[in-house]
């Protein structure tokens, strides 16, 4: 699943192993792309946050953390909070690709990827941020029915090799520190899909009919 092509992109996540769970195989499998992610919660927490640095070494990216309420009430942001709190921390560039959460979350559920999600695509569709193309994240569980999986008609579906799933997963495990029947380690997916949109317009459209394309 390697890729030859260089590409400037940008990983938008909620959480510290946010990027790694759901597009890690896909950043290590492209060694050429220059990524940087940023990751919107839970940068004041010194241990989280350490453990986000080292993984941004291991896949070889850049990055940057801010600190959006993560509290386990998952109390709903103002749109406008969320937009501007990517806006903030993102350099201001033209990207070849954006990948961030799926509007509809990848598991039953949290607040801030759906959220985070949305505000992606809107600052996108407003022309706040400048990209070629946006993937959004395609994984469900059923309604909890079990550990998140990929979707396996969407966009881009892609197996990792072991090679590459070994690697995501000792990200998982040794630098994020998840005990092996967590449900971290538990759910790392062994394929990596996405929704792929092309233009700005389709994601809103997408947007609007509420992100149901599975």
């Amino acid at each position: 699943m390697a890729q030859i092509t260089t590409k400037n992109v940008v990983i938008i996540v909620a959480h510290p192993d946010d990027e790694t769970l759901w597009a890690g195989g896909t950043i290590l499998s492209n060694p050429l792309w220059k990524c940087f992610i940023v990751c919107l919660c839970r940068g004041s927490d010194n241990e989280r946050a350490s453990k986000f640095y080292k993984a941004l070494k291991v896949l070889n990216s850049e990055g940057v953390m801010g600190n959006l309420d993560d509290g386990p009430d998952q109390n709903p942001l103002d749109e406008k909070v969320v937009e501007y709190a990517i806006l903030d921390l993102l350099p201001s560039q033209h990207y070849d690709l954006v990948i961030s959460h799926n509007p509809s979350g990848e598991y039953t559920r949290h607040i801030r990827h759906e959220e985070i999600g949305k505000a992606v695509i809107k600052n996108w569709y407003t022309g706040k941020i400048s990209a070629s193309e946006l993937w959004t994240f395609a994984y469900e569980d059923g309604n909890k029915e079990y550990y998140p999986k990929p979707v396996e008609n969407a966009t881009v579906y892609r197996t990792l090799t072991n090679r590459i799933w070994q690697r995501k997963y000792k990200i998982i495990t040794e630098t994020y520190g998840f005990k092996k029947n967590s449900f971290e380690a538990e759910t790392t997916p062994r394929a990596e899909s996405f929704w792929q949109f092309a233009n700005s317009f389709e994601a809103k459209l997408w947007l609007n009919n509420k992100g149901v394309l599975v």
